[in-house]
């Protein structure tokens, strides 16, 4: 792996249930959603309407599981969603997934379909080494408000992945700094989906191997690599 992903013994120590999968992918093809990718989400939606059964997604142990987490270190849940969570209550309303770009699509329709935090960080614009850390409230996170480029500073103990540079998303997995994200012109992509117990991690390996395989699918001939789960005292 050319980036180094750690998790801080603080966060270790507030969720020892955290298991996370990465997969590294070279010479991929992006571009604006297509008419499959966007059967791949309403596909994913169906798949998470079975899975639910009539129940809401915050009702879902595993969701029930990163609500817990996140009010352990100070967020508030019901107000600031984990992305799989935000992603389900948008398969299930009238209004359906957003259709981002290709890569986002795949992304995001496994988070669905598998109900599990699923990132996308353009490998090329990770500065240095990411780590999973319980935030100063000191560090930059630049993000944009009206049109404008703006930082904001989490709050002191609130869980964010950094690099180098500074922050690149924000209460865990609750929303991405644009610095880093997937663009249609992303060439390198780091994937990482993030589990607690009661998840089983076999589940987390088998959504990372369909994500593989998406990806190897809409970009023939890309180099990818499925990583083996990191737990939250092991680098990945």
């Amino acid at each position: 792996m050319t980036r180094t992903l750690t998790v801080s013994d603080e966060v270790r120590a507030l969720a020892p249930g955290f298991t996370h999968v990465v997969i590294e992918a070279y010479d991929l093809v992006n571009g604006p959603s297509t008419e499959a990718s966007s059967a791949l989400l309403d596909e994913a939606a169906g798949r998470l309407a079975a899975r639910l059964d009539g129940r809401a997604p915050h009702e879902d142990p595993h969701m029930a599981a990163w609500r817990e987490t996140y009010t352990a270190f100070g967020s508030k849940p019901s107000r600031t969603r984990n992305s799989a969570e935000a992603l389900a209550k948008r398969a299930l309303a009238d209004g359906g997934l957003p259709r981002i770009n290709l890569l986002v699509d795949l992304y995001n329709a496994i988070s669905v379909a598998h109900l599990v935090p699923v990132g996308g960080e353009d490998i090329d614009r990770i500065q240095g080494e990411m780590r999973l850390v319980r935030a100063t409230g000191e560090e930059d996170f630049v993000t944009v408000a009206s049109g404008e480029e703006a930082v904001e500073h989490p709050d002191a103990g609130e869980v964010v992945w950094r690099d180098e540079a500074g922050v690149t998303c924000r209460r865990w997995n609750w929303r991405q700094g644009p610095r880093t994200r997937l663009t249609e012109e992303t060439v390198s992509g780091l994937f990482l989906l993030e589990t607690l117990a009661p998840m089983p991690v076999p589940e987390a390996e088998a959504a990372a191997a369909e994500l593989a395989e998406l990806l190897e699918k809409f970009s023939p001939g890309a180099r990818i690599e499925v990583h083996a789960p990191a737990s939250a005292g092991a680098p990945a």
